[in-house]
């Protein structure tokens, strides 16, 4: 799976808040914390950058993922 190379922080929050149940808690800085509570809790901090590096996305996708019990193609499907 190639990753995307523009994709920027606020539109991956605003997709993991839509379609992966995860809720905004706060923003400490450039730093968006995310939190779901399903299926158990799990806390993520997602940069509010133009465009994320590939190990910073990957690093999120994986983490969000692992937690989901889904593969990362699923985490990036309908952006």
């Amino acid at each position: 799976m190639k990753l995307p190379r523009d994709l920027s922080g606020e539109v991956l929050v605003k997709h993991l808040c839509k379609r992966w149940d995860y809720l905004k808690i706060h923003q400490g800085g450039s730093h968006v914390i995310l939190q779901t509570a399903h299926p158990t809790p799990h806390r993520i901090a997602v940069p509010a950058h133009n465009a994320l590096r590939i190990g910073t996305l990957n690093a999120i996708l994986s983490s969000s993922a692992a937690h989901k019990d889904v593969p990362k193609e699923a985490i990036l499907d309908d952006i």
